[in-house]
């Protein structure tokens, strides 16, 4: 029995009833681990509040710290399932279901957000910025502000967008929230860079996940991506982008910082070899073998030359890795309801289905399960992945990159703490500008 165990538990709900002799205890598998997946959600959305007592109640400051770190709370949830799952079916089912996983994305964006928050990246990226923003005649501070928004998340086609994520954040927190921000203008920036990282990975077939998931079996090329989602997404970040610049200008104008390095200077041949490992851990997103190599490698040239490093973000960058991990462990049992609910389905409401579930599952997750279904149209491919990354910002679970961002950016907020609510509703204003794109132009 625990050797057909894994298959079962990834099987649509009607099939585990067919296999109920074989596998007696799938079906209430599925429906604990979706309870425990509820839960979950529940907590993300706490973590502001257990924050607060860390700081009211010193006493327990330690076990509130714990229950409030966002990229813990999944971690946690998935040891909980997993437990279940030992004491109901066996250590063996237990580790036979994790080996069934793919946990290479979490691996990934550890290796890509280490890398690309090194100081000889960070430093060409906020060059590179610096020297458009010139070319934009306004204040310094509102180009800058501008372009980390408006066109560092784009690279997410190029780089991946774990790698935009983690250098838009890092430019902003250097430039921006470290001056003592309104929370207004901080939850209206991670807000806006949460949505534009997700939309802005369509420009390309290669490099956003819930893109990848689809690409290949739809046959979607780049120039595919471009002409029907790219330009678009684009559009969208450019004008919501605009419109919160213009909202918050003299804020921006006043406590903005437009200087071009972080830290002593780099030799470029320093940055160069950065750039190569960077590329190279891109290339190979796939095989966790070689990227892993190449990171491993990676780490023992900082040390030889650290005169031109900063503090990698290893613990920054393990925590997202373990949310993402966690979030893999619970989301393998969610395809029983996931998959009923994007079939049978108008594509205008699929659109916005889809968006909502991106809310509180993986957007890669969900474009991954609507490749199963077979002999759909091309409304609905394009409504699936239009709603994956439409909705891809609301919350720190709805896109890879997000946890990220959250982590880089979460202590420069009050108690150190991002408000789930705060994340959502800071959200929707440039998600409605999404939908608004993907559906009329």
């Amino acid at each position: 029995m625990y050797n057909l165990l894994p298959a079962l538990l990834l099987a649509p709900l009607p099939a585990l009833a067919d296999t109920a002799g074989a596998a007696p205890g799938g079906q209430t598998l599925q429906f604990v681990a979706t309870a425990i997946f509820v839960i979950a959600i529940l907590h993300t959305f706490s973590t502001k509040l257990f924050a607060h007592l860390a700081h009211i109640q010193p006493k327990h400051a330690g076990l509130w710290h714990l229950l409030g770190e966002v990229e813990a709370v999944f971690g946690f949830w998935a040891f909980v399932l997993i437990v279940f799952m030992v004491w109901q079916f066996g250590s063996e089912a237990a580790v036979d279901y994790l080996e069934s996983l793919n946990f290479t994305e979490p691996m990934f964006v550890f290796a890509i957000m280490v890398i690309a928050a090194s100081r000889p990246i960070l430093n060409g990226v906020i060059m590179l910025v610096g020297g458009l923003s010139k070319l934009i005649p306004v204040n310094r501070g509102l180009s800058v502000y501008f372009l980390a928004l408006a066109g560092v998340p784009l690279l997410g086609s190029f780089i991946t967008e774990p790698a935009a994520m983690t250098l838009a954040a890092l430019l902003l927190r250097e430039r921006f929230f470290q001056y003592d921000l309104s929370e207004r203008l901080k939850y209206a920036t991670i807000g806006l860079l949460f949505v534009n990282v997700s939309i802005g990975g369509t420009l390309t077939n290669f490099a956003a996940p819930p893109v990848l998931m689809v690409a290949s079996k739809w046959q979607w090329d780049s120039w595919f991506m471009l002409s029907h989602f790219g330009w678009k997404a684009a559009t969208a970040a450019a004008v919501g982008t605009l419109a919160v610049t213009w909202l918050f200008r003299q804020e921006i104008a006043s406590k903005g910082v437009a200087s071009t390095r972080i830290g002593e200077p780099v030799p470029l041949s320093v940055s160069a070899i950065h750039v190569a490992f960077l590329a190279l851990v891109v290339v190979f997103a796939h095989h966790p073998v070689v990227f892993m190599a190449l990171f491993l490698f990676f780490l023992g040239y900082t040390e030889a030359y650290k005169a031109f490093q900063d503090r990698l973000i290893l613990r920054e960058g393990l925590m997202v890795a373990f949310f993402l991990a966690g979030l893999v462990a619970l989301g393998g049992l969610q395809q029983w309801w996931l998959q009923h609910a994007l079939t049978g389905v108008q594509p205008t409401a699929l659109y916005f289905i889809a968006t909502g579930l991106t809310a509180i599952t993986d957007n890669a997750a969900l474009t991954y399960l609507a490749s199963l279904v077979q002999g759909v149209g091309d409304d609905f491919k394009y409504a699936v992945v239009a709603g994956a990354v439409t909705g891809g910002g609301l919350t720190v679970i709805a896109n890879a990159p997000n946890p990220a961002g959250m982590t880089i950016l979460k202590p420069c907020f009050k108690d150190e703490a991002v408000s789930p609510l705060g994340l959502f509703l800071a959200a929707t204003p440039p998600t409605l500008l999404a939908v608004c794109a993907f559906m009329l132009l």
